[in-house]
């Protein structure tokens, strides 16, 4: 994508995602654009960089996408639903980080190098894409590094445990996560205003029955949008889904089964890509410290012994991957992605 200048908006600036989406921005083909950044009524008039840029955050109103090039929505879904139409309207390109709009009709899920990976797995945008939902970054994460793996050794099957950090849920279920580590330390009451349970110091499938943070319905997405990003290209992983006792980073345990046998090497060398990092065993193993700010997925490889021998049909070989991701830092790349490929699809990029 060329440098061209455009205007772009931000609504949820303030949030934990629109915060990583400006940093991102700033480093991006985008850099170069007129940003204008919009949150909820309580955080209008706060201060915030953009490109090295100091500016305003807006209060959403009627006319507020006029002449807007891309409107990326970062903040509550109840937000994206209540004006991706009108940033349509105005003639933006729409990119939904919420997953608001991911049942609307003529809306894909969308994580553009998985599509490139995958020689176009899933449904591109055209000039009549109403706007476009990047992938939750779980699923980015999965299909990205089985999307590598596969192109030098078959994947058979796959299974995964994800752990999800509470940045994934925002700055709410952050705060009660350190709400609770300091009252468990000093023997106080826990709040439970968004997990109904004990988050802190626990890893756990499943949260209270009046939990905002909903595992169950996020697993669920993550298998949607993995089986969107893949179709046929990739086996569906089992899959199962916690909460991590952690602030940000978002860590998978996987077991694959190649349909060949590989050496520990040709994995590495197989798993080694532009989005991919292989860390070997003299380096520090992945993990959601060593992964903060990182754009690229971390994975270490590590043989399951001893190699499987399938009666009948050749021997198969399985491996464990341990991959790490920063998941706000994923989710903005490849909104940001997402962009680009809606970019291609304008006539000119230009402040109108």
């Amino acid at each position: 994508m060329t440098k061209n200048i455009y205007k772009v908006a931000i609504v949820g600036a303030s949030t934990l995602a629109g915060k990583e989406l400006s940093e991102a921005l700033a480093e991006s083909a985008f850099a170069a654009s007129d940003f204008v950044l919009f949150d909820a009524d309580e955080a209008a008039g706060k201060l915030e960089t953009v490109a090295d840029d100091v500016t305003f955050v807006r209060k959403l109103e009627a006319e507020s996408f006029a002449g807007a090039d891309f409107v990326f929505f970062a903040g509550e879904p109840e937000t994206s639903l209540a004006h991706w139409k009108a940033a349509q309207k105005a003639g933006a390109s729409v990119v939904d980080m919420t997953f608001a709009l991911e049942a609307t009709p003529g809306v894909p899920v969308r994580a553009p190098w998985v599509a490139e990976l995958l020689h176009e797995a899933g449904s591109q945008p055209d000039l009549q894409t109403p706007a476009v939902v990047a992938a939750h970054p779980a699923a980015v994460l999965l299909a990205t590094v089985l999307g590598q793996l596969n192109t030098r050794h078959k994947v058979k099957s796959a299974s995964a445990t994800v752990l999800e950090p509470a940045s994934q849920y925002g700055r709410a279920a952050m705060d009660e996560l350190h709400q609770q580590t300091v009252a468990l330390l000093s023997f106080q009451p826990l709040p439970k205003d968004v997990y109904d349970a004990q988050a802190a110091f626990n890893i756990t499938p499943l949260m209270g029955a009046e939990t905002k943070v909903k595992l169950a319905e996020t697993e669920q997405r993550i298998r949607r949008h993995y089986t969107t990003l893949t179709g046929s290209a990739l086996p569906m992983p089992a899959l199962q889904l916690a909460h991590a006792a952690s602030f940000h980073g978002t860590i998978a345990s996987v077991l694959v089964e190649l349909e060949a046998p590989a050496s520990e090497e040709q994995m590495a060398v197989a798993l080694d890509g532009e989005h991919v990092d292989v860390l070997l065993d003299e380096t520090d193993p992945p993990s959601n410290l060593s992964v903060a700010g990182q754009a690229n997925i971390q994975v270490r490889v590590r043989p399951e012994p001893p190699p499987a021998a399938v009666p009948g049909t050749g021997q198969s070989e399985k491996y464990w991957l341990w991959i790490a991701a920063d998941n706000l830092k994923l989710a903005a790349l490849n909104a940001i992605a997402c962009g680009a490929e809606l970019a291609r699809l304008r006539p000119q990029g230009k402040v109108q």
